[in-house]
């Protein structure tokens, strides 16, 4: 019998689907390779302090608040499975995230099969076929992918097989001692490794052909964290650690194990420079392994073929009914907001939810009913943005919608915006889309700057040009824009003010909704 779902992989983000499959009663079956659930976590990040924010200490009682700091709990119905309750460190171990997702698969009763390990993929015109090592088949009508980044990426360097690689190099830094180390990649693994071994290595340079970007400064929180970026002040110091700016034009192995690498350099006259190491590691990010699908239902792949290509519904843009969720899903808002992490895929998993069940079990997109009137819209919507942490962590890519249509207005949360922009929702003579969004210039301007002008809070009359995070409204009128509304951006993140927050947007919708009798 072939299952509505099948999901593959038992991290987060297949528990946090399978936890609402579960909940709505609708048919499913989960299958992991690993012995439990989160087998990813328990080997990454190598050194094991995640970068993933856990304040337990937050002063709000609001569990919805609560949820704004809190980067590791999934969604549930019982308020207690929360992440917090496993770890009070703000950068806690990825021992704790394996311990909680354990937890969290067996008080959710999710149905899932450890120990499966999916080796081939087909597709015909009932669905899907999903066949593990030892021969055992399972069907689904849809099938889901939640198996996450799980391999590493390896750029095409001519002589990188003979490099260690940030999978499977020996971590323990007395491996080290007194050696020239060359770190490939710029990214927190980059950083993460070349901070871990600083205390015995002679010599570390970190490289690669872009420059470096910082979350603070760029909000995209797989840039590189303050946490990791010891090894910058290092370099800046001259402490015998270095930030190499250019491409790794080869690498050779030598008799003696050392490393000949060829560099060449983003700034300098010098065309080439050869460079000497008695160790390479490769940390370059991850990628999907599209090993398992055969030709009937292989899904493209974008961004140096790392993801899979997906329509505004998560769905693979050449195999119908191929889904996916978790950080795959980073390839609709990739560097710009947090589908690849579960601060952000928790709410974007269950708006899949929500589209599966729209798309093939009659259902609907929950919604509240609003008086039509320009002063219960307005309080509405400032309700939501003072007190919702998917619009807060999904920022530009999860938003809020009212439809008015006559004397009816609907209320509808955490909508994709580029699902409802392709018609995910219908259509609808008014329709206020409500997000929580960063200014144009955010990833550019120096916060810490003071010499910059900038808009200060609470500046109603220019709100439009806040670079900080803050509401923004965008009316349509049978699906076409027709005016935009910034709130103006607040220290405390509270827009509630009476005259700076609440009256004009009140007089804005007012004014889009100048045509309903």
């Amino acid at each position: 019998m072939a299952h509505d779902y099948l999901i593959i992989g038992a991290g987060p983000a297949g528990l946090q689907l399978a936890a609402s499959l579960e909940r709505s009663g609708h048919d499913y079956v989960v299958l992991e390779r690993g012995a439990g659930p989160g087998t990813f976590f328990t080997r990454f990040p190598r050194h094991r302090q995640l970068i993933s924010i856990n304040k337990v200490h937050t002063g709000y009682e609001d569990p919805e608040l609560r949820l704004r700091m809190d980067w590791n709990s999934l969604l549930s119905d019982d308020p207690e499975l929360l992440f917090t309750r496993y770890s009070e460190k703000y950068f806690p171990q990825a021992d704790d995230l394996v311990r909680y997702l354990s937890d969290f698969a067996a008080a959710t009763g999710v149905r899932v099969h450890y120990d499966t390990d999916v080796v081939r993929i087909s597709r015909d015109d009932d669905g899907f076929t999903a066949t593990d090592r030892s021969g055992r088949s399972w069907q689904g009508r849809r099938l889901v992918m939640a198996t996450g980044v799980s391999q590493l990426y390896v750029p095409p360097i001519p002589g990188i097989e003979t490099a260690e690689r940030y999978d499977t190099f020996e971590t323990d830094p007395a491996s080290f001692v007194d050696q020239q180390v060359l770190v490939i990649g710029k990214g927190n693994s980059g950083f993460e490794t070349a901070e871990a071994l600083m205390d015995k290595a002679a010599v570390i340079h970190v490289a690669g052909p872009h420059s470096i970007k910082m979350a603070w400064q760029s909000h995209y929180v797989g840039h590189l964290r303050a946490v990791n970026n010891n090894f910058l002040d290092s370099y800046q110091l001259k402490s015998q650690n270095t930030v190499l700016d250019g491409t790794v034009d080869s690498i050779e192995r030598r008799d003696d194990g050392s490393y000949r690498v060829m560099f060449r350099y983003a700034r300098t006259v010098e065309a080439l420079r050869e460079l000497f190491y008695d160790r390479v590691i490769v940390c370059t990010g991850f990628r999907f392994d599209a090993s398992a699908f055969d030709d009937s239902c292989r899904p493209a792949l974008v961004i140096n073929d790392r993801f899979p290509e997906q329509t505004p519904a998560y769905e693979s843009t050449t195999v119908p009914g191929l889904y996916f969720a978790g950080t795959l899903t980073q390839q609709r808002d990739f560097k710009k907001s947090t589908s690849g992490f579960i601060h952000g895929f928790r709410y974007g998993v269950r708006a899949l939810h929500r589209i599966l069940a729209t798309r093939y079990h009659d259902g609907t997109w929950p919604a509240e009913k609003v008086e039509p009137t320009p002063d219960a819209i307005g309080d509405a919507i400032i309700a939501r943005v003072n007190r919702s942490s998917a619009l807060w962590q999904q920022f530009g890519v999860l938003g809020d919608v009212v439809t008015v249509d006559g004397a009816t207005a609907l209320y509808q949360e955490e909508v994709p915006v580029a699902y409802l922009a392709d018609g995910g929702l219908g259509q609808a003579r008014h329709r206020f889309v409500i997000t929580l969004e960063y200014g144009e210039d955010h990833d550019t301007v120096d916060p810490f700057d003071i010499s910059i002008p900038r808009v200060v809070e609470n500046d109603a009359a220019n709100a439009h040009d806040a670079s900080y995070l803050h509401p923004v409204v965008r009316h349509y009128r049978d699906g076409t824009a027709t005016g935009v509304h910034h709130l103006a951006e607040n220290l405390d993140n509270r827009w509630n003010l009476p005259t700076v927050h609440q009256q004009p947007l009140a007089v804005f919708v007012k004014e889009c909704l100048a045509d309903v009798g």
